[in-house]
């Protein structure tokens, strides 16, 4: 049996009728970009997110990238953020001309520590990028504190965590502004590229706006320099149809991790023996984008499921502080050691709404079985 990280086409089989209906009417419609579907997507995203308003934008690192230049941030400022995330966050504070300053990981949650975030804080510092990392909420009422404190913006990078939960409250709509991204893999995907920009303040939401279509402040008349970032209309379509079934889907997700725990737990590969879950912190609503689990042996377990037909992945073999594109900011192997620990550690394992029971127990079966045969061998070593 052939077991995918994940698999969209059970998805796809469920709302196809209505996705191909949205797509004929765009269609027919003869209207592509910024049309009524993206205006309708964002009112019922902002409805959803519980913020004042969304601005559609054409992807993840788009809605980063613009929402830093919205609040103003460039050369010579500093962003706060973590080592451990996909490059996208990083990548877009290095574009508008500031510096990312790095600071370590929970061990548990493997977001961002607030309590080592204002040590890190100088005078140039502007925002911090706290990261909603595989679905999992960051603690962000400290941040947000912090933030109050030094006068700096909070900009929630919640690619990986739509639908997720701080304290009843949904990631996005807690900062100054909230990013998410409609890439196909991710909880609500597009069919395609696609981002969206959350905010409660009407003054950045239409810089957004202005800055997504070429800095425009009406019809070819320009009040700055801005970006081509639109949300396309085919897109918005298919993402009104899938918003309608994601609060579904996310506890499809977490029953599915649920699940995961309960083996694990009962397994000879279990917490304590090899395998460590992920943990839903007190306060969160974890979303699941990605379930992950920590062992040492992770490069070898990963060999022997993909043998077996188990599809892995690693999300993040290397953290940024380390990566060839931010060597010019000094930082060395040692400086973040969970994040660091975390990379060596990591493999997330097949986890989407329509993966069947028994795919779940033969992953954790096997991975049992990876175990027993190691404790074996060193037993025959000894």
């Amino acid at each position: 049996m052939r077991i995918p990280l994940l698999d969209l086409k059970p998805q796809y089989e469920q709302i196809k009728k209505e996705v191909e209906e949205a797509v004929k009417e765009v269609l027919h419609s003869g209207y592509y970009i910024l049309g009524s579907n993206v205006k309708a997507l964002e009112e019922e995203m902002a409805r959803y997110c519980g913020t004042k308003y969304a601005v559609g934008v054409a992807s993840g690192t788009d809605a980063l990238r613009l929402s830093l230049v919205s609040l103003g941030i460039g050369k010579g400022d500093e962003v706060i953020t973590t080592p451990f995330t996909f490059v996208a966050t990083t990548e877009v504070i290095v574009q508008v001309g500031a510096k990312p300053v790095f600071v370590d990981i929970e061990e548990e949650t493997f977001n961002i520590d607030p309590a080592k975030i204002e040590e890190a804080i100088t005078e140039r510092t502007r925002a911090i990028i706290p990261v909603h990392l595989y679905g999992q909420t960051v603690e962000i009422e400290p941040i947000m504190r912090i933030a109050k404190k030094y006068n700096l913006k909070v900009i929630e990078d919640a690619a990986q965590a739509i639908g997720a939960e701080y304290s009843f409250k949904k990631v996005g709509s807690i900062g100054n502004v909230g990013c998410l991204s409609f890439f196909p893999t991710k909880n609500l995907g597009g069919c395609g590229d696609g981002g969206m920009v959350l905010t409660n303040d009407e003054k950045i939401a239409e810089k957004i706006k202005s800055l997504r279509t070429h800095g425009v402040k009406y019809d070819y008349f320009y009040s700055v320099f801005g970006y081509n970032s639109r949300l396309d209309e085919l897109q918005a379509a298919i993402l009104r149809v899938k918003l309608k079934y994601l609060d579904k889907w996310i506890e499809m997700r977490r029953q599915k991790a649920s699940l995961y725990n309960e083996l694990f737990s009962s397994s000879p590969s279990g917490p304590s023996k090899g395998v460590k879950i992920p943990q839903e912190a007190p306060y969160a609503r974890h979303s699941y984008c990605v379930y992950t689990i920590c062992t040492p042996e992770r490069e070898r377990l990963k060999e022997y499921l993909e043998a077996k037909g188990i599809k892995t992945k690693v999300y993040y073999p290397l953290p940024l502080h380390l990566q060839r594109v931010h060597k010019d900011l000094g930082y060395r192997k040692g400086d973040f050691p969970l994040a660091e620990k975390a990379s060596r550690e990591v493999l997330s394992l097949p986890i989407y709404p329509e993966l069947e029971r028994d795919k779940i127990e033969l992953v954790v079966k096997e991975i049992s079985n990876f175990f027993l045969s190691a404790k074996r061998g060193n037993a025959h070593a000894k």
